[in-house]
């Protein structure tokens, strides 16, 4: 099969010239680079470039050629994100290794929920709340072990506004290394159990998620970091690329093709912006039908700076000091790829839209009653919005949507514990049932 090398955020094969062998396992990817200035660096556990403090991102020497034969490869591999393993940056025998084998959740057809929404196109949700740990962060986090283990790094650890901080601790026992997170106080009690549960260390910092990741990429520069990996931080260029599988996921799922129009809930930005990567890979790969889609993020109003940047016509997202939501898991004020969600949504002719608290709240309840999902509040985010979208004419309801759940609705359980009450408390007898008229 023959190869060419892609960029990370490149679209033509000059871009990305190989800058030699890497000594490091990591698959296809071949470097490092810049997606402010296309600078190259080494692979290794570095995130900022030197050159223009941009971000870097990971560079691939993708197989071309053969996209029937790179369909049935995926097809026949393992019912896990590594199906996708040519596509990411980790070793062939990835799928062999002590690892959560997270991905390849299911996408739900949701025709009743369609309905109450006036969808006819056809409407799913992709619900990521099957995997390891609940929530699509097990995607990334797998990506990011993968580099760990490659440059010899003996601790696992992150900033997390509580599923990362699980995810992580799961993924470090399952691989016999040390994990050490850091979360802000306040969190759902649900996320600190699930993330202390696993052994590693957990560490609350008082303060905000901005706070606590100020905090790790001081850590990083100290004696005290050596030999650490970061997830989101040193790490963050591999880590990131988890995300892809999503897409790569929505569309074999979909029978090999695009989705018209897709909704994908905000926190850093990086889930949305790795999404749009993955679509774009697999239009360049021929693996689908180049074809316009769209793509919609959706933020919680008490930590909007991404959709109010929108609103305004800027592309300047300014920060949110004290996120006020319930959904917390999105409550980061400073987000690192705000800009880049902004330029994806206006590329695509999407938008970016939020919704409150208690527009989360229904949205939650009437995904469970209608599907049997039971979302955690960044899928109330994420539902809520699309019905915002919709009856504001910015969605076309003919065209195929998908919208994502990415946790489980376990893990915030207060958030709808007001309302979700018995319907009746009655004594041991039928004369009581039908009392209550519930016959």
């Amino acid at each position: 099969m023959a190869v060419q090398t892609v960029a990370a955020d490149s679209t033509t094969p000059d871009a990305a010239e190989k800058t030699g062998g890497s000594p490091f396992d990591l698959g296809a990817a071949v470097a490092l680079s810049c997606r402010e200035c296309g600078t190259r660096t080494p692979l290794g556990p570095s995130f900022v470039c030197l050159e223009c403090f941009g971000p870097l991102e990971v560079a691939y020497e993708l197989p071309t050629g053969d996209p029937e034969g790179l369909r049935k490869r995926i097809e026949a591999g393992p019912a896990s994100m590594w199906r996708y393993a040519p596509l990411l940056p980790v070793p062939a025998d990835v799928a062999d290794k002590p690892n959560l084998n997270p991905g390849f959740t299911q996408l739900v057809k949701a025709d009743r929920l369609a309905a109450e929404l006036g969808v006819t196109g056809g409407l799913y949700v992709k619900d990521d709340s099957g995997n390891p740990t609940h929530s699509f962060k097990d995607r990334p986090v797998a990506i990011a072990l993968e580099a760990a283990r490659a440059f010899g790094l003996t601790t696992l650890s992150c900033s997390s506004t509580g599923n990362l901080a699980g995810a992580v601790g799961a993924a470090a026992s399952r691989a016999g290394l040390r994990s050490c997170v850091f979360i802000p106080d306040g969190l759902e009690q649900s996320k600190v159990v699930m993330a202390a549960v696993y052994g590693g260390e957990l560490v609350a910092i008082n303060g905000t998620y901005d706070d606590v990741n100020r905090f790790c990429s001081e850590l990083i520069g100290d004696p005290l970091g050596e030999g650490w990996g970061f997830t989101n931080v040193n790490l963050r260029p591999f880590y990131a690329e988890g995300s892809k599988s999503l897409a790569y996921e929505i569309c074999e799922q979909l029978g090999w093709r695009l989705p018209d129009q897709i909704v994908i809930p905000v926190a850093s930005g990086c889930q949305l912006v790795k999404i749009d990567k993955g679509l774009r890979e697999l239009i360049r790969l021929g693996l689908v039908e180049d074809r316009p889609f769209r793509i919609f993020a959706a933020q919680a109003e008490g930590c909007s700076p991404v959709s109010r940047a929108f609103k305004e016509g800027t592309d300047a997202v300014r920060p949110v000091k004290k996120p006020d939501t319930i959904a917390k898991s999105l409550a980061i004020g400073d987000p690192a790829d705000g800009p880049y969600v902004i330029d994806i949504c206006r590329r695509t002719g999407g938008a970016v839209e939020d919704v409150d608290d208690a527009q989360i709240v229904d949205a939650i309840q009437l995904l469970a009653r209608t599907e049997g999902v039971f979302a955690e509040t960044a899928g109330g985010v994420t539902l809520g919005v699309t019905r915002k979208l919709i009856e504001a004419g910015a969605l076309d309801p003919t065209l195929t949507t998908v919208v994502l759940n990415t946790g489980d609705g376990l893990k915030t359980l207060d958030a709808v514990a007001p309302t979700a009450r018995p319907t009746a408390l009655i004594r041991p007898s039928l004369d009581a049932f039908r009392a209550a008229g519930l016959a």
